[in-house]
């Protein structure tokens, strides 16, 4: 199964990424089968499986090829806006033939237990699927302690209103950081304060003053592939943030929802290391399957597990999308689809890192060290005019956004700088789109006072 799932995932990128084109000849059975060490029934199944998806379609006694664009799609594509906004998934991944599957076998798998009211904690089953799939990035938890959620934001939501044990009630978040979770607990009015952290972390004794001295409810930190730096935490970091969590009670709300799009690097979230159960995991899976399917997963400790329950009290998550993303966990589907989604946007940032060396030969740039992930922060000098570089860009059809909305409206210690994402920047069009925002920002540097 693994041999065919990375073949798979091996050649579905090369035929997205142009490195197999429209009709071109691919290698035959015999000769995949050796080129990638396996047999020839898994190179078989696996060219079935894109004849079924479209991808290829075969010719007699002549081989497999791949299938071609229309003019139409291909005009489309010319005129496509270069996106290094969006935050969501790139549509053209989304595993629509594989998730309709899943969906058609939980029908016929759990039948009438999708049409009642279900369980408030999740799909039993499922939650049972996640123990075991949370404990390959560290996360060791009993079924009990998982919660489903109608999306990661629920479970914050519910996170932020209700009572902590340690009895404090002010919320640490990280500047810059998640902008619609910040915009949530100031229209609510919970107490929040912010701390720095830039593409070189985060200052630790400050940290540990806020926590010993702040009446620190929960930090609240995306530890890896922050949103918008695109950064990672140090071991070293993520260790001492565990520790300072259980020193002065103070918990820690991980956001780890991007944790799929790692590939194989080794991490080991803040969870793993905290031995004193001031750890909430969220587990987010929009990034990998598409944003619709709002299924989030809290892992709670068991001293907010009642408080939590009592908070969400009903069951609001669709058991039909649980049943389905459990046979789609269940049945490697969602390895494969991770590993694949992984592979496309780690080229894409490395296309766009090559680009930057390409372009920022003066530095006027400073660009975050993102080598895997969607997003990347670039830096901007101050006597940029941020509103005016975002409106010439939209002028030569480059979408970018600016880092001003990733604080809270009352911290003032803000860098300037766009958070580039990779997610729907389509890789032929990186380099124009770098490029393009380099010369942007050098008129800007040059000629601070353009119209």
């Amino acid at each position: 199964m693994r041999k065919y799932m990375s073949f798979l995932s091996d050649l579905e990128q090369k035929i997205t990424e142009g490195h197999y084109g429209p009709g071109q000849r691919l290698p035959s059975v015999r000769s995949a089968a050796k080129l990638y060490g396996c047999s020839v029934s898994t190179i078989t199944r696996t060219y079935a499986e894109l004849e079924k998806k479209h991808a290829i379609y075969s010719v007699p006694q002549s081989g497999y090829y791949v299938v071609g664009k229309s003019e139409e799609e291909s005009d489309i594509k010319e005129s496509t806006p270069i996106d290094f906004a969006s935050a969501l998934p790139d549509i053209n991944v989304f595993p629509y033939l594989d998730f309709q599957h899943c969906l058609n076998k939980a029908i016929d798998t759990y039948k009438s237990q999708l049409f009642t009211y279900g369980d408030v904690n999740g799909l039993e089953k499922l939650r049972y699927t996640l123990s075991s799939h949370l404990a390959g990035d560290q996360v060791f938890a009993d079924p009990k302690q998982i919660v489903l959620t109608s999306g990661v934001q629920q479970a914050l939501g519910i996170l932020a209103k209700m009572p902590f044990p340690n009895g404090k009630s002010v919320i640490l978040l990280e500047q810059p950081s998640y902008d619609i979770y910040m915009r949530f607990l100031e229209e609510e009015g919970i107490p929040v304060c912010g701390i720095a952290r830039t593409a070189d972390g985060i200052d630790l004794h400050e940290l540990e003053e806020r926590f010993k001295s702040g009446g620190i409810k929960f930090f609240y930190t995306m530890s890896r592939y922050h949103n918008p730096l695109g950064t990672t935490y140090s071991v070293q970091e993520r260790k001492t943030i565990a520790r300072l969590a259980g020193k002065y009670n103070v918990y820690i709300v991980e956001d780890d929802y991007m944790a799929d799009l790692g590939g194989n690097l080794r991490f080991d979230p803040i969870y793993a290391y905290n031995r004193t159960s001031h750890v909430v995991y969220l587990k987010s899976f929009s990034k990998i399957v598409f944003p619709g399917l709002r299924l989030g997963a809290v892992v709670l400790p068991e001293s907010l597990l009642k408080r939590f329950h009592d908070c969400k009290r009903y069951a609001d998550t669709s058991l039909l999308s649980q049943a389905a993303l459990e046979v789609y966990i269940k049945n490697g589907m969602y390895e494969r689809h991770k590993h694949k989604i992984s592979g496309q946007y780690k080229e894409r940032i490395r296309a766009l890192n090559e680009a930057v060396e390409r372009y920022n030969e003066k530095g006027i740039i400073g660009v975050s060290n993102v080598n895997s992930g969607m997003y990347i922060q670039f830096k901007l000098p101050q006597t940029v005019n941020l509103e005016r570089l975002i409106k010439r860009l939209a002028a030569r059809n480059i979408r970018v956004v600016s880092g001003k909305g990733f604080y809270l409206t009352t911290y003032l210690k803000r860098e300037k700088f766009l958070r580039i994402s990779v997610s729907r920047a389509q890789p032929a069009q990186i380099d124009d789109g770098v490029r393009a925002i380099f010369e942007e920002v050098g008129l800007e540097v040059s000629s601070p006072h353009l119209t």
